[in-house]
């Protein structure tokens, strides 16, 4: 193939974001991962020279082992980080599908912290022919904390590019009726495996969001709002009554107020007033992480049994669902209008090659 970058066929591309996880269960590994998601002032906005303090002086050195401890709990045999693995999945099945409907998309994974970082891949697509890329946050819900600065790491990278490509963005898809069917059938499917709670009987269906220190919310972070509306219409597409769901913000931490109510908190409280079944899900995790896997179906279902519950179901989250990788392409589609997806036919190819010879002629 020619050299000249100008006359390689131009590609589009899809990049999915996600947050990040350490690279091992060990505290080494998630102190370098701690201390760069932790560092991002998108994350905690404290003045920088007080919270390097608290970061590098109390969190790290108390936290770093005791987190280790929990990603080990949920590291998965011969294929390690569960959020890594099912992210990956979800780029791979998202390009196969592609491929299978003729098109000729590049598609790739990219961390906010960690690898594969974010300029890592993006160097990797510039290098295939990248000249159109779509940006699709693995975070349903938009929130500063997390699509804001997934952005804000692409465009530090494009930033120092000369031959920047065209670029696109998904802010959210929270309300996407694809993305809401692939939602509903993950439950149902839990449904006809395990039988469907008794409402009648007091039984209850909790959707617990990642929380967010309240004072996003009253600076004009649309998350919440977000949040609810997805729990609204997963409660509606199910068939559910007010009442028979909830919706709760999870991952609290330090002493601030966060989003109300508290997962933790309100599975005690059910248990206490006599629900004897919780079936539990976290529309706002595509895939399963610590979050999911040890905070929800570990740790949660602990408080539950321990205050009275009987049956408590952690239901998984989409992660390689076919109906959420169908899902993932229409929401891609709707963004991916009047951009080629398939490959350059030769005749273009000959075409650009032939101009390039004419103007090299010209200039001797």
């Amino acid at each position: 193939m020619n050299q000249n970058p100008h006359l390689r066929p131009s590609k589009t591309a899809v990049v999915l974001l996600n947050l990040g996880t350490p690279s091992a269960p060990t505290p080494k590994a998630v102190r370098a991962y701690l201390k760069e998601f932790l560092s991002d002032p998108r994350v905690v906005e404290i003045p920088k020279v007080i919270w390097w303090c608290i970061l590098n002086g109390i969190i790290l050195p108390i936290r770093s082992g005791a987190s280790a401890k929990k990603y080990a709990s949920i590291w998965l045999p011969k294929l390690g980080s569960p959020l890594m693995h099912y992210s990956r999945l979800q780029a791979k099945e998202l390009g196969e599908l592609f491929t299978n409907q003729g098109h000729s998309v590049l598609v790739d994974l990219a961390m906010r912290y960690g690898e594969p970082s974010t300029k890592k891949v993006l160097d990797e697509l510039k290098a295939q022919g990248m000249e159109r890329l779509l940006l699709l946050p693995l975070y349903p819900q938009y929130s500063a904390t997390t699509t804001a600065s997934s952005f804000d790491e692409v465009f530090r990278v494009l930033g120092t590019w000369r031959d920047q490509p065209e670029l696109r963005l998904i802010k959210h898809y929270h309300d996407n009726p694809a993305y809401i069917a692939a939602l509903r059938d993950q439950v149902l499917e839990a449904w006809d495996k395990d039988g469907r709670p008794d409402f009648a009987r007091g039984d209850r269906f909790v959707m617990s969001f990642h929380g967010l220190p309240k004072r996003n919310l009253m600076k004009g972070d649309p998350y919440h709002c977000e949040c609810l509306k997805t729990g609204r219409l997963l409660g509606e597409s199910l068939g559910l009554e007010r009442g028979q769901y909830l919706v709760t913000f999870q991952s609290r931490f330090g002493k601030q107020e966060w989003l109300k109510p508290y997962t933790a908190p309100t599975i005690e409280k059910l248990a206490k007033e006599g629900c004897q079944r919780l079936d539990i899900f976290c529309p706002g995790f595509p895939a399963d992480c610590i979050e999911t896997l040890e905070e929800i179906a570990m740790e949660a279902r602990e408080i539950f049994l321990e205050h009275g519950g009987k049956d408590y179901r952690y239901i998984p989250c989409l992660n390689s669902n076919p109906k959420w990788i169908e899902a993932l392409a229409n929401i891609a589609h709707d963004h991916l209008q009047g951009w080629p997806l398939s490959s350059e036919p030769e005749a273009v190819l000959n075409e650009r090659n032939e101009r390039a010879e004419l103007a090299k002629k010209a200039l001797t």
